[in-house]
Formats: structure tokens, sequence, C-alpha cells
């Protein structure tokens, strides 16, 4: 599967810079589209670094348009798309009741119609071809939305429910182009360090945590074997479907007892802390993040699940899932 082209949103930090130097470990072409410049070009540096060339494409996944405009240059410059993947998303920390009008919406342009607009302009490419690979990074909080994140579970669902719809779709016609969706756990990322929070305490990932360059991994593997339903990846998943499916009523009394101060850390907000919603943190001024965040003494850098999808197919994989399910539970007690 080496040597392809590969475009990663949100390519400039966290879960999109690991996956975008994951792809390049196997020589792929990488395209890097974020807003960021000190970052994409950090990004850039770290995927001539892993053995793949990259292709820095400033845009703002909000602005169908340009991605259009972006995915059309990499093709001149880089060559057919064989992977699209969407990472690229913000959030707003806080209370529903303190979130305002403009910060719902900038959330949902770009975690959710930045999606929408990378599939677009991947699909108006792949399908002539009939051959081509999107992949939709979802998250655990699509499937279970949690208290102090509504705007970010809102648009994680929506993307869930647009990318069932376009399986659908995708099918009846018999094409050959594959859009699969990973949804992923809590992740020792940057985002902590620029989202939008509002809240007197510095945010925190809902563990347990895991490394993105885990992520990046399972990105890669289901670029290589797409499947119509989505990968799992993570722990919390497993809650998800016990709390979607069997105790929706007890989810909801304990994240209302729990999911706030899981959220939180023990340290006082920072008012001068960057915040990404409307300009990027590594912008004039800013800094380049990488793709780690200030959780890495925490980080699960392995998941049982992975690894069974690798050697064990679907049955090994609900058996991950119950074995690291009980690990949870007992980290937690």
């Amino acid at each position: 599967m080496s040597g392809q082209v590969v475009v990663v949103t949100g390519a400039s930090g966290g879960i999109g810079r690991a996956a975008a130097v994951a792809f390049a470990r196997r020589g792929d072409r990488v395209a890097l589209l974020a807003r960021g410049e000190k970052g994409l070009a950090a990004a850039a540096d770290d995927v001539r670094a892993a053995g793949g060339t990259p292709l820095v494409l400033p845009v703002d996944v909000a602005d169908a348009a340009a991605v259009d405009a972006a995915a059309a240059r990499v093709e001149r410059e880089l060559g057919p798309i064989d992977v699209w993947v969407n990472v690229a998303f913000t959030a707003v920390f806080a209370p529903f009741a303190e979130v305002t009008a403009a910060e719902y919406a900038r959330v949902t342009e770009v975690t959710y119609l930045g999606v929408v607009h990378g599939t677009m302009a991947a699909l108006a490419r792949m399908r002539p071809r009939d051959r081509g690979v999107i992949v939709q990074t979802g998250s655990a909080l699509g499937r279970r939305g949690v208290p102090l994140q509504s705007a970010y579970c809102g648009a994680k669902h929506a993307v869930k429910g647009f990318t069932e719809a376009l399986h659908t779709e995708l099918a009846a016609e018999g094409s050959a182009v594959r859009v699969t969706r990973v949804d992923l756990p809590g992740v020792n990322t940057p985002q902590f360090d620029w989202v939008l929070n509002k809240m007197p305490k510095r945010p925190q990932p809902v563990a347990p945590i895991y490394a993105p360059e885990l992520m990046a991994q399972a990105l890669v593997h289901a670029s290589e074997h797409p499947r119509r339903r989505a990968w799992w990846v993570g722990i919390p998943t497993v809650y998800t479907v016990l709390g979607n499916q069997v105790w929706p009523q007890f989810m909801d009394w304990y994240l209302a007892r729990t999911g706030i101060d899981g959220q939180l850390t023990e340290d006082d907000a920072d008012p001068d802390a960057p915040a990404n919603l409307f300009a990027p943190a590594d912008g004039p001024g800013g800094r380049d993040f990488g793709a780690e965040g200030r959780f890495g003494d925490r980080a699960w850098h392995r998941d049982p699940q992975i690894w069974a999808s690798r050697h064990h197919g679907a049955l090994g994989v609900a058996a991950a899932a119950g074995i690291a399910g009980l690990a949870a539970l007992r980290r937690r007690r």
C-alpha cells in the first residue's frame, strides 16, 4: 500500500499530525491541510524525516471552495488521491448555556461540515475512477454525549449519521470507493491546550487517555482495510455501546455525577491561553504544538482492539473490547 497519495486534514497538530507521519513511513506522498503555518511547516519536516513527500496546503476546512481547490492542487502536484483522511476539528469547552451561537456555528462548520467538504472533494475525484478510500475520524462522543462538550458531541453525532447515509448510497450504486469511520477515545493531543475553555480549571481528556501515534496507526489500518461499519478504538466505546443500548438512564446519571469533574484538572485555567476556534493557535505569534499533548505520562501506547483487528478479525476485536472494558473498570476503581 506504500507510495500512495494521501490527504490529511488537521495535519498541523495532534492526531492529524501523527497520522501524516504514519502514512509517510509507508513512503506515501502526503498533502497536509490545516490553517496554522508553523504547525504545517513542522509537519512537513516530520513527513520528510519519516520518508514521505509532503505538500503543504493552508486551508480552512469550513470553506468548501477552498477545500476543493486544495484537492485539485493535490492531484496536479502529487497525483490522483488514493486516501483522504478527515481529522480537522475544533471545540468549545463550556456548559451549553455559556456557548454563543457564533461559537456553536464555528464548531459545527469545522468539525462536521469540514468532514462533509473533505468528503465532497474526495468523492468528486474518486467516483469517476471508481477507487479510493475516505476515512472519517469519529469519536466515542459521537455515540454518547458528555457534559461541557455539547457542540463537539453534536458535530460528531452528525458525522456518524452523514457517513452511514453515504455508505448506503455508495452501496446502492455499486461503487468501489470505500468510506469508513474510526471512533476514537480520549487522546493526548494539544487540543486541551488550545481549545476555547470557559471553565475555571484546565481541561483534560476523558480517561483512559491514548497516545496520538496509536490512533494514527488505527487510521492507517482503516485506510488499508476499509469496511462499511465503523472501527472502534479505545475503551470508552465499550461504555458507549452499553450506554446507548442497555443503560441509557444509568449513563445519564453517571455522567451527570462524574462527567464534569472527570474532564477537568486541578490546575487553574490560564486566561491568556490560546484558542484555535476562530484562528489557528500556531498562527502569527503562535508556536508549533506538535502531535503530543501534556498527558504523556498517562497515555496508553497499546490497545488490544487494534491488535485484534490486525490479527484475528471481528471476533478478536469483540473479545479484546471486552477485555479492555474490564481493564478500564479496574482502573477506575
